[in-house]
């Protein structure tokens, strides 16, 4: 009886130690329940300043070699000496290369120029061709050339032009970051990309993030994605919708396709601003204007009206992240939003808008190819 009682106390101890004090932590899934906790993770971070991240590498260059080195003339290296890299028309820069095991937790940025002409784009250990393909404006949620604050877990833009990302990005080989400038003109880039080099665990899938325009709607249906193949789940959508009519646009519903749905998607929704999580036009009920707003998960964050002059339609920047619910599917996945309106009569109205998008999306790799970038002229704003 004694023995048996012993075995049971063993048990019982066993079970009642915490989790988290039987795993080694790897310093990734950070919160604020987990801060205190401690790991073997190592900090590394990649700017103009340390271009490989490298322990003690930060703020050596040269008055020569800095871009700002006349500005820190008097006081000599080390005092902000090259801070931004320029990227000329047509030139293909490398913002970072890691070799190792890791995650990217943060990037910070403010490119000059035309942000739909410098195309950021993200590989992961060896692949060809990115996971990530989008112009830089567009993956921060800034799709019309125009400040906007957006203020969410995964993404803040702050003044003046400062490009926030939160979005996890793990690798377990290389990670490679580059920015295309296909414009006509010069731009600067001040950037920095914080990462730990770590181990990864074997269920993380690999981010990905693609943009697609529709200028205008055929049939007025948009596709946000398709041919998405593999397992992984849907984390978030940004939209820049420009609407070519009066009156109100957003009755369309989203749909998921996955996993072999043909004609009728899994999930349906029921209008634009019920998946933006808004209700009734977004309409401020007082004022009778949109009441522009940014939350942690969804917002409708930007609305830029007619001036009168040039600014002649009505534009929106509105972004939904599926952070505590994503949509999980195991072999592929094709999402679609209708151009809806209202006409005379109660009745609905096809549209013809103009509607870019990004979609976010981790999954296992390879992943399917995606579709060419369209050319500059197909994607400036205008």
């Amino acid at each position: 009886m004694k023995k048996l009682i012993g075995v049971f106390t063993i048990l019982l101890t066993v079970v009642m130690v915490p989790l988290h004090a039987q795993e080694k932590f790897n310093g990734l899934d950070v919160g604020m329940g987990n801060l205190y906790r401690l790991s073997d993770a190592k900090t590394r971070s990649i700017s103009p300043e340390n271009f490989t991240g490298e322990p003690g590498k930060g703020a050596m260059a040269s008055l020569e070699e800095g871009n700002a080195g006349n500005v820190a003339r008097e006081l000599g290296q080390g005092w902000k000496v090259n801070p931004f890299v320029r990227i000329e028309p047509g030139e293909t820069f490398t913002l970072a290369e890691i070799d190792g095991s890791g995650a990217i937790q943060h990037i910070w940025m403010t490119p000059t120029g035309h942000w739909r002409f410098s195309i950021l784009r993200f590989y992961w250990d060896d692949e060809e061709t990115p996971s990530v393909e989008v112009p830089v404006g567009d993956f921060f949620g800034m799709g019309w050339q125009e400040y906007a604050h957006l203020n969410s877990l995964p993404v803040s833009v702050n003044p003046g032009s400062a490009f926030n990302s939160y979005w996890v990005m793990p690798f377990r080989k290389k990670c490679r970051i580059t920015m295309e400038n296909i414009g006509a003109n010069q731009m600067t880039l001040y950037y920095q990309i914080d990462y730990t080099l770590t181990e990864v665990p074997d269920d993380a899938a690999y981010f990905h993030a693609q943009f697609r325009r529709s200028n205008p709607t055929k049939g007025s249906l948009h596709t946000l994605v398709d041919g998405i193949k593999g397992k992984g789940h849907y984390v978030g959508t940004f939209m820049a919708w420009q609407v070519n009519n009066k009156g109100w646009w957003g009755e369309g519903e989203i749909k998921f396709y996955m996993d072999g749905d043909k004609e009728f998607p899994t999930i349906a929704g029921t209008g634009t601003e019920d998946y933006f999580l808004g209700s009734y036009n977004f309409e401020n009920r007082k004022t009778h204007q949109y009441e522009e707003f940014s939350t942690a998960y969804a917002g409708l964050h930007q609305v830029i009206r007619p001036d009168g002059l040039y600014n002649s339609q009505q534009r929106f920047g509105l972004y939904r992240w599926h952070i505590q619910d994503p949509i999980r599917f195991e072999k592929e996945l094709k999402v679609t939003i209708q151009d809806l309106g209202w006409r005379s009569n109660h009745r609905y109205l096809p549209q013809q808008s103009d509607i870019s998008s990004v979609v976010y999306w981790y999954q296992r790799e390879p992943h399917a190819p995606f579709p060419k970038l369209p050319s500059a002229n197909e994607l400036e704003v205008n």
